[in-house]
């Protein structure tokens, strides 16, 4: 039986000479993946841009084993983006928080809260044209609590991310010392999130590093993320 979902696009990689295995979080299914056929041969870019992270579709898929790859019956860009393709920081940012829920993100499962949370602020940043500098910190902040490791306080953070930097039985004096000349500044993103003033893309970037390293802590086998040194560099300004 088909199904008619929404679903937001993560990532995909190359199969075989013209397809592609493409990774997609849906309103309905919750992670699939699914098999699309001929969209890298000669005369299929408008096609494959479809494929690209954070993309929002309307899909009509077949639904498959669980853990299993299934098609696409029918699909369609829903939103197209007015902004992000055109700003180099805008599409960073979305390559950066794409990788990050595609890393973090695992449930076979439906969660219509989350896949609403991820689908409104999507739609959010691309209609923003200015005030987005700290849109993937919010992100980052409210994305923590929808995984289960929400962030109460600023002090929380550092001290986690500390205590493991500094490793079993010590907080690391030196490193903490370090971390605890950015509370104030995630205190401020967390009670005020993207409206927070922050006094250059030096603090920004550090918080940034602060709550990856947050998630790496929470989240099994995270890794390494990599399209944060991009972003780190483009924001640094």
């Amino acid at each position: 039986m088909l199904v008619k979902t929404r679903g937001i696009v993560l990532n995909f990689i190359k199969f075989k000479e013209s397809s592609i295995i493409v990774r997609i979080y849906t309103e309905e299914l919750g992670l699939q993946s699914y098999i699309v056929n001929s969209v890298r041969k000669k005369g299929s870019a408008s096609r494959i841009a479809l494929f690209q992270p954070f993309t929002l579709l309307d899909m009509v898929v077949y639904p498959s084993a669980k853990g299993g790859l299934t098609r696409i019956s029918e699909y369609k860009c829903s939103h197209p983006f007015a902004t992000v393709p055109y700003d180099i920081r805008k599409s960073s940012i979305l390559l950066f928080l794409s990788e990050i829920v595609a890393r973090t993100v695992r449930e076979e499962e439906e969660n219509r809260s989350l896949f609403e949370f991820l689908h409104t602020s999507i739609l959010h940043f691309d209609q923003m044209e200015t005030g987005f500098e700290n849109f993937h910190l919010a992100f980052l902040l409210n994305l923590a609590a929808y995984l289960g490791f929400a962030v109460s306080s600023a002090e929380e953070v550092i001290t986690q991310v500390a205590f493991e930097a500094g490793g079993a039985g010590t907080t690391g004096n030196n490193n903490l010392m370090q971390l605890h000349q950015l509370e104030p500044f995630l205190a401020e993103v967390i009670q005020n999130q993207e409206s927070a003033h922050l006094p250059n893309g030096k603090v920004r970037r550090e918080l940034l590093y602060l709550l990856v390293r947050y998630f790496q802590l929470h989240v099994e086998q995270l890794g390494e993320i990599k399209s944060l040194p991009v972003l780190s560099e483009v924001l640094s300004e």
